[in-house]
């Protein structure tokens, strides 16, 4: 990613809507779906500025990987030990047969090598364990945000399940996520192609409309996996080995 990209998380991972209720939505569905263990071993891949892990530490003992070094040092004081910078798709050094669920929130689509990326991923799992996928949604929607975030692609349900099955794996609850707010971001979407202001800036809005996205946003905690979701703009899975 753009280095501007993670100053920016690291300036607003603590306020911007998305970022706060996206950690509640996945702490709901891990709670619901993952099956950890009480003394899980947990790791996130590509942590950014290490904003999930307080979070995904509520399942379990975390560990992290983050390149980046200046995300990775500002990950680091939050988990309080350090965190490493193994590569995908390769992961070396990673412990393999060791973790109970393995996290790339955002992360698969910035492999160009997607299917080599979960192989070696899946090989780090313990017996039972899985990999929790969340990445954004409907290659129409590309964007300005795309770029500066290196993305190689935006996902549908079915390139994803091809890339899961690719890597020998399953998914499981395969479910869209920010569905109330989609027809925002499809209609800021369209209307920055037709104006030719197709921006990068992700900064939160003003207060006001911060407080009311994050509130609609969040509602999707009681609902993903209890109802059908119409399509969002991200998808989240869990992938387990066959």
């Amino acid at each position: 990613m753009d280095r501007r990209v993670y100053d920016r998380m690291a300036e607003h991972d603590s306020t911007h809507w998305w970022y706060r209720a996206r950690r509640d939505i996945l702490a709901d569905y891990i709670t619901r779906y993952a099956g950890l263990p009480a003394d899980a071993r947990i790791l996130e891949i590509g942590c950014g500025t290490g904003h999930n892990l307080p979070m995904l530490a509520r399942f379990g003992e975390v560990d992290a990987i983050e390149i980046d070094p200046a995300a990775r040092a500002v990950a680091a004081k939050r988990l309080g030990k350090p965190v490493g910078d193994a590569p995908l798709p390769a992961l070396p050094g990673v412990p393999r047969g060791h973790y109970n669920m393995i996290a790339v929130l955002d992360v698969v689509e910035h492999i160009e090598d997607d299917v080599a990326a979960l192989r070696a991923m899946a090989e780090c799992l313990a017996p039972g364990g899985r990999i929790l996928i969340a990445v954004p949604a409907h290659q129409w929607m590309w964007s300005a945000h795309d770029v500066v975030n290196h993305h190689h692609r935006r996902y549908s349900k079915a390139t994803l399940l091809k890339a899961i099955e690719g890597a020998g794996l399953t998914a499981r609850r395969m479910r869209w996520f920010n569905s109330l707010l989609f027809p925002v971001a499809a209609a800021a979407r369209v209307m920055g192609r037709i104006t030719g202001r197709d921006d990068s800036d992700d900064s939160p809005p003003p207060k006001p409309l911060n407080a009311a996205f994050e509130t609609i946003f969040r509602l999707e905690r009681h609902l993903i996996g209890r109802v059908p979701m119409t399509p969002g703009v991200s998808i989240v899975t869990l992938a387990e080995p066959r």
